[in-house]
């Protein structure tokens, strides 16, 4: 199969950081976490990086043209013929269009976006039971991937705790907007033919076997 790159969309807490992990492993792509990719380029000092820094030291919010000039960065930081996916970037319809240009100078284009679908309620419920360990940032989920030691992680025995955003009235207002953000994005990409959903209700398992199915089929076309 030829490197895929893709893109994640779906709203926080519909599991799409899992399934990149998993699909990133599997395939041997790359996952390129916007968060992650910014602390990456601010720490290193880049150019891009620094221009990131100045505004998130300022408390505002990073332009859509920088933020994707930091996702571009970390794609030229791959190695030649390495697929990637793009989890949570873009968010916008000018950040999409921008990475477009960008790899389009590149000689690069995105094969396919699959959106992670999911109820709202279900997300709610999902997120208030995530916790994360204050050690090495694994997740676990009190509901349906608890650790073996109530409030201990697995991996390093570090303390287990639940974020302050992790509540219903943060959580409800951060889906709104993630709705009214995403709406313009999944008809943008649906134009192209590239966009798919994906049922994230369903087990991970089954989560990870449709998005195969869906990546197989579109690394054909």
């Amino acid at each position: 199969m030829p490197a895929a790159r893709l893109i994640f969309l779906g709203p926080p807490g519909s599991g799409k950081g899992t399934q990149a992990q998993r699909l990133a492993s599997r395939l041997g792509l790359v996952q390129l976490s916007s968060g992650d990719v910014l602390r990456k380029e601010r720490q290193e000092g880049s150019a891009i990086g620094r221009q990131a820094a100045s505004y998130m030291d300022a408390g505002t919010l990073v332009p859509d043209d920088v933020i994707t000039g930091v996702m571009l960065s970390g794609i030229d930081r791959l190695q030649a013929g390495v697929g990637f996916i793009l989890d949570g970037f873009p968010r916008t319809v000018a950040q999409a269009e921008a990475l477009e240009a960008g790899l389009r100078q590149r000689q690069l284009k995105i094969t396919t976006v699959l959106d992670f679908r999911l109820a709202d309620e279900e997300i709610i419920n999902r997120i208030i039971g995530r916790r994360v360990c204050k050690a090495c940032a694994a997740t676990y989920n009190v509901s349906f991937l608890p650790p073996k030691v109530a409030g201990k992680c697995d991996k390093c025995g570090g303390e287990l705790f639940q974020r302050k955003d992790d509540s219903r009235e943060v959580i409800s207002t951060r889906l709104e907007t993630y709705r009214d953000q995403t709406a313009p994005l999944i008809d943008f990409y649906s134009r192209r033919g590239q966009f798919h959903s994906v049922d994230a209700a369903l087990g991970a398992d089954a989560v990870e076997a449709a998005v195969l199915r869906v990546v197989e089929v579109a690394s054909r076309c």
